[in-house]
């Protein structure tokens, strides 16, 4: 089997897992966005999926996602950042990504704001809230006491755009439980920021639990292009 044909039958698999969710959570399928995560992937396997329509994809390693995105600016993808970000690194990668999905302190606003000023361009914005309950292994994401504030920087800052809320399920935890308690932080974000729609929560082995929940962005990585090969 081809490595587009390999792809082609796992991103099907993925589509038919969103569509029962969405169908199985009374939703409409047409309304769910899917980003494939394509972090270690060459970009051989991002040009397959374009032909295979997909128009989001992931990265979460500054580096390999700032080479892959010039290699593929043909393509006319969008490329959202979803991993940790070092604040010395905003500005760069603000130069390429169209959606951060990863903000969760202030101190990368300005820097966002500074690279898309430079560079033209207009970036949407996520902010990652913590779902880790005390004393678990942390992980990157904002407490929500937090959200309000960083949520009015983002607002403030000119060629950013706050679309709402991304989250990881804790490890080891109920996915369930742990995106039921961000769409009622994502409820309360939208009182003051209605604009804020977006909700990213749901990875491979939970995306279900995060559609039920109100996810209206999914992002699937080995689900689709299969386990992630070494880094070198």
């Amino acid at each position: 089997m081809s490595r587009r044909d390999e792809l082609a039958a796992d991103l099907g698999a993925v589509r038919a897992r969103i569509d029962a969710a969405c169908a199985d959570a009374g939703r409409d399928a047409a309304e769910m966005h899917l980003t494939v995560v394509t972090k270690f992937f060459p970009a051989s396997d991002v040009r397959l999926l374009a032909e295979l329509g997909v128009t989001d994809v992931g990265e979460n390693r500054h580096q390999e996602a700032e080479v892959k995105a010039a290699e593929c600016a043909d393509l006319g993808l969008r490329w959202h950042f979803i991993g940790g970000l070092q604040s010395n690194k905003a500005a760069a990668v603000a130069r390429y990504a169209d959606v951060v999905e990863s903000v969760d302190r202030a101190k990368l606003v300005a820097g966002l704001g500074r690279g898309a000023g430079e560079s033209d361009r207009d970036v949407d914005v996520l902010l990652q809230v913590s779902l880790d309950p005390p004393g678990a292994e942390h992980r990157s994401g904002a407490g929500t006491d937090a959200l309000h504030d960083l949520a009015d920087a983002v607002e403030a800052t000119d060629r950013l755009s706050l679309r709402g809320l991304m989250a990881v399920a804790p490890l080891g935890g109920d996915p369930a439980a742990a995106f039921a308690q961000l769409a009622e932080t994502h409820r309360e974000l939208l009182t003051r920021h209605p604009g804020a729609t977006w909700l990213s929560a749901g990875m491979s082995g939970d995306l279900e639990q995060a559609i039920a929940a109100g996810a209206t962005h999914v992002r699937v990585g080995s689900a689709v292009l299969g386990t992630r090969p070494e880094f070198k």
